[in-house]
């Protein structure tokens, strides 16, 4: 299936697959044209909806039945686009909103926060989308529609939530006019719990960054 024929009008608009890589693609396309900048004031907001319409369709795989893939072994995609501009992109962009602190399973006990970034997060997110989107351009709609399901169990499901979860409150602690905690020099490459965290961070006032981010404050 090429590029030509993914939004076909001889698809069935109501097909799960159609449905699923028609959400996908909007998710690709509107993140890479957010990273290219041209539109930071709405970058937070825009990236918040996005992320959102993102896991309407993770949910839907997650509730599906398991698919089963038509050959034992995947057939190769071709070679994986490159990311890493696209990160470096968004990383500028957000800064110095990137790093958050994320907990990976709320249900194993006593698990210290870690940071993260958004950045790091969207991009690990498109790498496995397109990956999917590659099967699905190739005509190998059950391949992708397996891929993105196991790949939504096992990496971008909860990958996305957590950024979803970031966007929210930093848009909440703007619109609230609540303060933020600046996490400068906190690099997601340290091991850090939660006084860390809360030691290492200092205050940035919810103006300093509504601007450039496209939010505003409640009056």
């Amino acid at each position: 299936m090429s590029d030509a024929t993914l939004h076909s009008t001889t698809q069935d608009p109501d097909d799960f697959a159609v449905q699923i890589a028609d959400q996908i693609e909007s998710f690709l396309v509107a993140v890479t044209e957010v990273a290219k900048g041209d539109e930071p004031d709405s970058a937070v907001p825009f990236l918040l909806l996005e992320v959102s319409q993102l896991l309407l369709a993770g949910g839907r795989l997650g509730a599906h039945e398991d698919i089963v893939p038509d050959e034992r072994y995947e057939p190769d995609p071709g070679p994986e686009p490159d990311v890493d501009e696209l990160r470096e992109r968004l990383a500028v962009m957000l800064d110095p909103v990137d790093v958050y602190s994320e907990v990976f399973d709320p249900y194993e006990p006593r698990k210290a926060p870690v940071p993260a970034r958004i950045s790091d997060d969207l991009a690990d997110v498109i790498a496995d989308l397109r990956h999917g989107m590659a099967h699905y351009r190739a005509g190998r709609t059950t391949e992708a529609l397996w891929w993105w399901q196991f790949s939504y169990f096992s990496n971008w499901g909860s990958t996305a939530s957590a950024t979803l979860r970031a966007l929210q409150s930093l848009v909440a602690h703007v619109r609230l006019n609540q303060p933020l905690e600046e996490l400068d020099g906190l690099d997601t490459d340290q091991g850090l719990g939660d006084e860390a965290l809360e030691f290492e961070a200092g205050r940035v006032m919810a103006q300093e960054i509504a601007g450039p981010l496209g939010l505003r404050p409640v009056k």
